[in-house]
This record gives structure tokens, sequence and C-alpha cells, in this order.
């Protein structure tokens, strides 16, 4: 049988477009460090340090290995993770197959990236196939406005529903001091009038580039319970993964399969029938607008075709019935390597008691995904209660 498995600490940067004060080790340094003093350990008490990053994106190979110092890394097992938008959740999932299998005990996952000495849109479309893909590759956000326009067609969601998912974002993102994108003033009318980038997303529809890290303590059962008043236990965790060609995608690019089919194996694992009711948080990897009101239909929080009309009932709103991405969620804060990781961290700091001003009042039960490209969904389900 595997081994219980707790979250016990975290620790996260301060995100920005820039953060020019620091190198990438300092940057790593600063969330290592908060994560070690929030369970009062050293680098000593770590078995084993995991790490995720998009390396192409800072412009140069393994920037891991240039900040060892920054992450402690010296004389520690380590590996290293890269697969796109899920390699926050990638890393924290490794983590704990790690402590469950017994071959560790206490692992930190480490999730970071420096955007800003790096060129991101050029690092997304050399993934596409040099032959069939790259010459029409328009990355993140020409992606995401297909989807968006046939997700439009076929549900009938509107742009200001949209809208209405990135004013969310940003005013949550006001409570949490982390958050890159503080915008306490946003309104509807200001995502719609923001610049297009590609019909029907416009910039305040889609996240920004941002410079972070996050650090995650996982540990076996004895030393959660003691290291950590109120751990947050992992009670499921699964992966789902359809490589294809972009041109290979299903006829309704809303219908996110991998999503679908994560979402079924982790609720199946944590006894969930009704997550709607069930969960009473969730901290989900939405890029943009039109993708968090898809994946509400996705991951079972409504039925098909009615993502908007729960962001127009204030369901998701942080007072809602079920709040997601109460941290601000992606849409405010997202340095790739880490973004998924943090969607980790936030959920086990609603768990925990420890979210501040943006805590969800006895939440006992959240949900964190990651999600990369239109193929690989990581879930993680996490409880105040044992599995």
């Amino acid at each position: 049988m595997p081994r219980r498995v707790a979250i016990i600490a975290t620790g996260q940067t301060k995100h920005a477009a820039r953060r020019l004060d620091v190198n990438i080790a300092e940057l790593i340094t600063e969330a290592v460090t908060r994560a070690l003093q929030d369970a009062d350990l050293t680098m000593r008490d770590i078995d084993a340090v995991l790490l995720g990053n998009m390396e192409p994106f800072e412009g140069f190979l393994f920037p891991e290995l240039w900040a060892v110092e920054g992450w402690g890394g010296y004389m520690k097992p380590s590996v290293k993770f890269n697969t796109g938008g899920t390699v926050g959740t990638t890393t924290a999932i490794a983590a704990y197959y790690y402590v469950a299998s017994g071959i560790y005990d206490t692992v930190m996952a480490i999730g970071f990236q420096k955007q800003s000495e790096g060129h991101t849109q050029t690092a997304i479309t050399t993934v596409g196939d040099p032959i069939w893909e790259r010459s029409v590759m328009a990355g993140a956000i020409g992606n995401f406005a297909v989807m968006a326009t046939t997700y439009m067609h076929e549900s009938g969601v509107t742009e200001e529903q949209a809208a209405k998912v990135a004013v969310k974002a940003r005013r949550n993102a006001c409570l949490n001091e982390y958050a890159h994108l503080q915008m306490p003033d946003i309104t509807v009318e200001d995502v719609l009038k923001s610049e297009m980038l590609a019909y029907p997303v416009k910039r305040l529809d889609m996240c920004p580039q941002s410079d972070g890290a996050v650090a995650v303590i996982f540990a076996e059962e004895s030393k959660a319970q003691r290291l950590a008043p109120r751990p947050a236990w992992i009670k499921a965790v699964a992966t789902a993964h359809e490589q294809q060609y972009m041109g290979d995608s299903p006829k309704r690019l809303a219908e996110m399969r991998s999503l679908i089919a994560a979402s079924r194996r982790a609720y199946q694992a944590a006894g969930i029938t009704n997550p709607r009711r069930e969960l009473d948080v969730a901290e989900i990897y939405e890029v943009a607008s039109f993708a968090e009101l898809a994946m509400y239909e996705n991951l079972g929080f409504c039925e098909r075709g009615e993502g908007g009309k729960l962001i127009d009932a204030g369901v998701t709103e942080l007072t809602g019935e079920l709040p997601v991405n109460p941290s601000g969620g992606v849409l405010s804060t997202n340095p790739i390597g880490a973004t998924a990781l943090i969607r980790v961290a936030e959920a086990a700091l609603q768990i925990m008691g420890k979210a501040g001003r943006r805590q969800v009042e006895g939440a006992r039960t959240a949900l964190a995904t990651g999600y990369g490209g239109n193929a690989w969904t990581d879930i993680l389900i996490l409880s105040r209660e044992k599995p």
C-alpha cells in the first residue's frame, strides 16, 4: 500500500513581469527559504529536490544547473521536469509518488521561471512539428482564440461572460500579496475595450508573462503530523495525456478530453460524485478567460454549455458556492515553470487555513489542475482529512 502523503509547507516569491532585482538562483532562494521557514526546517531535513522549469523560456538550457546553490541542491538527489503548462503539477505529482513509494520521506518540489530573460513566444512556436505545424503556429494566444471562437459558437457563451472571469481573477489577486496583476478597479467594460489580440481574445482576457518561483514540501504521514498543525493531505492524483497534431484536435476544441479523463479518474479515487457540491475550492490552470468557462464544464462543475451561466450566477466568486482561483489564478500570475505548482500551493494554503485574505472559510477539500497545450492534464485533490 502507498504511504499517506501531505503538503506541510509552501513558499512563493513576489511575482512580476520583470524581477530585475534578482538572478535566477536568488529568485529560487526566496521561495525555498520561505517554504523552509514555514515548516521550521533546513535543507538538511530535505531528502530530495524536484525542479520544474520550461528551460527554453530563459533563453538558455539547464538553468537549474547554474542555480544549484539557489535551490540547495548540493549533494541532494534531484530530478528536473519539463512538461509544458503542466510542469508544476507534474513536479508535484512526482514528489507525491517519491514519498508515497517510500523512496524518500521529505521532498521539496520547486517551480521557477524568469521569462523576462528569454523569448517565450519563440519557444512555444518551435514546439510544433517542423514540417506540418510550425509555419502556422500562432502560439498560446492564437490557439486559445480558435478554442474561444468555436466555444462561443457551440455554447452561446459571450464575450461579456468571459470578461467577468477576467474581472474576478484580477480582483481576487488584490487579496494575494504574491500575485502579479492586481487590478482592484477593473470592470467588464475595461476587458471588452482592451486591445484585441486574436478575436475574440483581448489583452485582458489573457494571462501575463511573469518571473517567479514557488516551493512546496511533501512529507510522509508521521513527519507531516509532527511538522504541520494542519497538513494538506493528498487524496488523489491523476494524469491524462492525449498527444496529437493540432490539426487532429477534436472538432469541439472546448471539449478538453484529457481534462475530462483526468478529473473523472481523480474524482473516482477521492470518492467524489458531485464536484460542485463536494469541492470547497478549486485552483485551475486557466490561461485565458474563455478557457476557465470551458473548464467549468470539463471538470463537471456544470453541464455542457453552461459555463457562462455559472459565472453569471456568481457560483465561482470568492464568496460563491464553489470559489475558483481565489488566488487570482493564471490570469493574474504566470511564471510558467511555477504556474501549475502555484495552483497546488494555493490549494494547500486553503486546506491549511493559511490563505490570509483570500481564505475560503471552512475549506476542507480542494482541487488543483495543470493544463498543457491541448493535450496534457494533471489533477490533484487535497483534503483536511487523511485519505
